[in-house]
């Protein structure tokens, strides 16, 4: 059976009843290339277990099972779930599971996985959902050794850009300090049924087992970053004034000059090392205004 056939697609999609649903994304990947390329790019040598979060018709899943030990597959529609059933029906090692990685504890579910080897993410989602979802898989902290994701080429350009280039900004950053992001490959509209109204991109994210640079606190260079790109046009000192309240302009000028960073750039051309730097100056400052007090 080939999950990627358009016409396979509709046939199948007729039989249990279905219809694509737009709130969930379902935009299906109708080139066997593709799917086999994002397969075999989304995870390492020593990932045993892949967590794919939207698994749609199954085409990937499918390719992820014959790669990886175990895929567990979660997918929020209701009405594919039996669809599933039936596509996978070959591939043992895949558990598909009807979930809302929104609302689902990662952490219990991969438990037993995390022990038994590394752990990648593979996400297929709705365009609008993709970036707070990964920004939870970031935040989650938990030890994945990847994340893969397909996104807008224009998300794609901004999560791998560099620091001085247009797309850079405060999602760049974050992402940055959690791993090293590149990108796999572009895929356009037409691979897609029905195809959505933009060209697509596949990028991955490797997780840093150690971090190159860990700040004095996170909180405060999250803030930081925040406030760097929230006023782009503003000089850095500026911009981390209007959201550092509680210190004087001075303080915060002293703080990005004492960690080196001349006073009259601007947050984009700054590195997730500066950002750190600056982030402990402001660190020191801020406990020393709270000591005043």
């Amino acid at each position: 059976m080939n999950l990627c056939d358009p016409r396979t697609i509709k046939d199948i999609m007729t039989a249990f009843g279905l219809s694509f649903r737009k709130e969930f994304g379902q935009n299906f990947l109708t080139d066997i290339g593709t799917v086999e390329a994002i397969a075999e790019s989304c995870a390492g040598d020593n990932t045993k277990t892949v967590l794919e979060i939207g698994a749609g018709f199954g085409s990937l899943t499918h390719e992820l099972a014959l790669r990886y030990e175990n895929v567990i597959a979660l997918e929020i529609d209701q009405g594919l779930i039996p669809l599933l059933g039936y596509t996978l029906s070959s591939d043992k090692n895949a558990r598909v599971i009807e979930a809302d990685v929104t609302k689902t504890d990662l952490g219990e579910l991969l438990a037993d996985s995390f022990k038994a080897g590394g752990v990648a993410v593979c996400a297929n989602l709705p365009y609008y959902i993709t970036t707070p979802i990964l920004l939870q898989l970031l935040d989650s902290r938990l030890p994945f050794d990847s994340i893969t994701v397909m996104v807008q080429s224009e998300v794609a350009d901004r999560l791998c850009a560099a620091p001085g280039k247009p797309e850079y900004g405060s999602v760049t950053a974050y992402t940055g300090y959690f791993g090293e992001c590149r990108r796999l490959l572009d895929v356009p509209a037409g691979r897609f049924l029905p195809p959505p109204k933009v060209d697509s991109a596949v990028v991955r994210i490797d997780l840093y087992k150690e971090k190159p640079v860990v700040p004095k606190d996170e909180k405060t260079l999250f803030r930081v970053i925040r406030a760097a790109f929230g006023q782009r046009r503003k000089t850095l000192p500026n911009a981390l004034s209007a959201g550092f309240g509680e210190l004087s302009k001075q303080a915060v000028t002293e703080a990005v000059t004492e960690a080196g960073i001349a006073a009259n750039v601007r947050g984009e051309t700054l590195s997730v090392d500066d950002f750190c730097r600056i982030s402990d100056r402001l660190t020191e400052k801020l406990s020393a205004a709270e000591a005043q007090k």
